[in-house]
């Protein structure tokens, strides 16, 4: 049986990348997207059956429409990829920063991520062996030199891993971790960084699909627990 696994903003960069991959390993790929046709347009470019579905996490209906809809098509959720993410404030210092474009970020990177979950829950409690990876970024840590890059995208990375921390505590039959792709061209990371979308991708789909069931409530980069 397929494993049935919804990835957020999947249309383009890294959780497209995820979703080619994993589409290639087997899973039934659901493409989620504010606009339902790029999300069928995506899964389409997917191919192996990967469908599309309309899903703007800032939005308690849209969550819950989409959550009856894969219910009703699939009956359970194997794997929630929270990929969704916004990055409002490049390289804009903190004490520039407007507490409007933290808010937004907040959000949507957190409080977008916490409503899927919470969505998510009972399709996800219908698997055999349940997971959720939230993409992070090294940009969260509060291990190592402080950086000022992008202070509001920063702190809503930290908050995101410890949201990691809460779900695991709150859904201990679910294996929650969080993961830093690098820094990767796409549209967010721009063309200057080292990585492709398909390199980022190799620890979510490891974590997806091939991670150990012992490995819980980690932050994860390039197949290795990394402080946060």
């Amino acid at each position: 049986m397929k494993p049935v696994i919804l990835i957020t903003g999947a249309t383009r960069g890294i959780g497209f990348a995820a979703a080619k991959q994993l589409g290639a390993r087997g899973a039934q790929i659901i493409i989620a997207s504010r606009d339902g046709a790029r999300a069928a347009e995506a899964a389409a470019r997917v191919g192996d059956g990967a469908c599309g579905v309309a899903l703007d996490i800032t939005d308690q209906a849209s969550v819950d429409a989409a959550v009856k809809q894969i219910e009703e098509q699939f009956g359970r959720l194997d794997v929630l990829v929270n990929n969704s993410a916004i990055l409002l404030d490049h390289y804009q210092s903190l004490l520039e920063l407007q507490p409007e474009v933290l808010l937004e970020t907040l959000n949507t990177n957190v409080v977008g991520t916490l409503r899927v979950s919470q969505a998510f829950a009972l399709l996800l409690a219908k698997s055999k062996a349940p997971r959720i990876v939230n993409v992070s970024s090294g940009a969260g840590q509060i291990d190592g030199e402080p950086q000022s890059w992008a202070p509001a995208y920063c702190i809503s990375k930290t908050a995101l891993n410890m949201l990691t921390q809460q779900l695991t505590a709150a859904l201990p039959d679910v294996i929650v971790n969080s993961m830093c792709p690098g820094w990767c061209r796409t549209d967010m990371g721009g063309s200057d960084a080292p990585r492709t979308p398909d390199e980022g991708a190799e620890t979510l789909t490891w974590l997806a699909l091939g991670a150990p069931h012992d490995l819980r409530s980690k932050f994860v980069k390039d197949l290795g627990v990394i402080p946060w």
